[in-house]
């Protein structure tokens, strides 16, 4: 069993609240004084922010069991920077909301830096899998005891 040490575990909750805050801060008032329908995509990326928002949330105080929601952040954030703004900046073609956008995924760089990366590898690529199908007549079920 790998132990992640308190300081890790508040480093991961100072994280999910600078998430939270920025967030509080910068998405809430744009959706909540929006007048009128929003475009398709920006109702996806609205609706997205606060799922996210709200599982940020449960990160302070689950900060271990929320771990993918911060790799799921990470992990799209450099997807985009390397595939669109990094095309966009060498190309000289970087407006000003793709300017604005790439600031905004720039803060995912510090998310490695917080993360418990022994643990990780222990519990997402070490660990044994949860099982495809049930062996004979052993069937799973919910709440069942954890060997």
């Amino acid at each position: 069993m790998v132990k992640v040490s308190l300081f890790r575990l508040y480093l991961l909750r100072a994280m999910y609240l600078f998430i939270v805050a920025g967030f509080g801060m910068f998405i809430w008032p744009g959706i909540l004084h929006h007048r009128g329908p929003w475009e398709l995509m920006q109702g996806v990326v609205n609706c997205m922010l606060i799922a996210f928002w709200t599982l940020a949330i449960f990160g302070l105080r689950y900060p271990l069991q929320m771990l993918p929601v911060l790799l799921w952040e990470f992990v799209w954030k450099m997807v985009w920077l390397l595939a669109v703004g990094l095309p966009a900046w060498l190309g000289g073609g970087m407006d000003e909301a793709t300017q604005a956008n790439a600031f905004a995924c720039a803060f995912a760089l510090l998310i490695p830096f917080v993360l418990p990366w022994r643990y990780l590898v222990v519990h997402y690529l070490v660990k044994a899998g949860d099982p495809w199908r049930a062996e004979g007549d052993q069937r799973l079920e919910a709440g069942a005891s954890i060997r």
